[in-house]
């Protein structure tokens, strides 16, 4: 198919490009869209047929669970059979934003959307353009990560354009994205919430709000590969560039002179090396594409920086990636969640 692509500005939005967009979601199609976390990729969350295309899209595994995006709090309750007290909490804090709950299904959730679970992830996004899609859509959206199975996910419309351009309908170029790495998810079905994906809204936070919150064992666990995938991200490899990817993780000057190491012993093979490094380490390794993903003193930057940088090794046409670890503290959880899974939990300890 030909893939439409409108450029829309997030501050002047023009309704007329909505209205498009809003039609090819009514009428069964795809639009990929920017929400302030990642790009998702867009379908009437009520119609089965066209959810099962975002699967074909994506190459997707159909036990994936997908999350329902909302414009209003009161489409809520068309899609959950309860809402517990818990969940109120964390709705009144952070949504709007970079938060997905999930709740106990209610009977209008197609199955295709749940991977056979009796539970539904819902998101309410900050990002107005997503707003006023699902808003003149007249449905709720569902939406995974906008690119392909498996690899990054994508934080520009260019990332999405290289991985679905004639797999999708249209593609809403937004801008860049705000957090750049996919919303937290929470699960409230259980007596005490769980955290099932670390993001943007970080355990901490949740835990002024709530006291108590669990997290699930498997969030950077080998073993969630193998499980049942109660939550997007959870049992797939995912966010993966095409080069090998490898963590080392110690002290930082050991990391500098490790990677260091390993770098002139892999060009011996005739392999391209690239370094994942941080503004504060950039200029100390010599390899064949070297990367700053952000400011060691302000991890935000690193987590909005990390899923372009890991693309940006594909186009260099690296066959190694070496990557410097980072503190779990606050949003640290999500990047280093993230960052295990692209290497596969590949982690050299030095």
């Amino acid at each position: 198919m030909d893939t439409i692509i409108r450029m829309i500005d997030p501050n002047n939005i023009d309704l007329e490009i909505i209205k498009e967009s809003a039609n090819i979601i009514k009428s069964g199609g795809l639009v990929a869209f920017p929400t302030e976390t990642v790009y998702g990729l867009g379908a009437n969350a009520l119609n089965e047929k066209s959810i099962k295309k975002i699967f074909s899209a994506k190459g997707r595994p159909s036990d994936n669970p997908l999350i329902v995006h909302i414009s209003s709090i009161k489409e809520l309750s068309l899609l959950v059979c309860a809402i517990p007290d818990n969940a109120r909490i964390l709705v009144e804090k952070f949504w709007p934003g970079p938060l997905t709950l999930v709740f106990p299904k209610s009977e209008a959730i197609p199955e295709a959307i749940t991977g056979g679970l009796s539970t539904v992830a819902i998101r309410f996004p900050r990002n107005e353009i997503a707003r006023r899609l699902i808003e003149y859509s007249g449905v709720p959206i569902a939406a995974p990560s906008a690119n392909t199975s498996g690899k990054p996910s994508p934080t520009r419309a260019s990332h999405v354009i290289e991985d679905l351009d004639g797999k999708v309908d249209m593609i809403l170029d937004g801008g860049s994205v705000e957090v750049g790495l996919e919303s937290t998810v929470v699960d409230i079905s259980g007596e005490i919430p769980m955290v099932l994906r670390p993001g943007g809204i970080t355990i901490e936070m949740l835990k002024e709000v709530m006291g108590n919150i669990s997290v699930d064992p498997a969030i950077l666990s080998q073993k969630s590969l193998s499980s049942i995938p109660k939550s997007p991200g959870m049992k797939y490899k995912h966010y993966a560039p095409k080069a090998k990817v490898t963590i080392v993780e110690g002290e930082i000057h050991k990391v500098i002179d490790t990677i260091n190491n390993l770098t002139r012993e892999k060009r011996r093979q005739d392999l391209k090396i690239g370094v994942m490094a941080t503004k504060q380490t950039r200029d100390l390794y010599n390899a064949d594409c070297i990367i700053s993903v952000g400011d060691r003193e302000n991890p935000k930057t690193i987590a909005s920086n990390l899923f372009n940088s890991l693309r940006d090794f594909d186009e260099a046409g690296m066959d190694i990636v070496f990557s410097e670890s980072f503190s779990y503290d606050e949003i640290g959880f999500a990047i280093m969640n993230r960052l295990e899974k692209a290497a596969a939990y590949d982690i050299l300890k030095v």
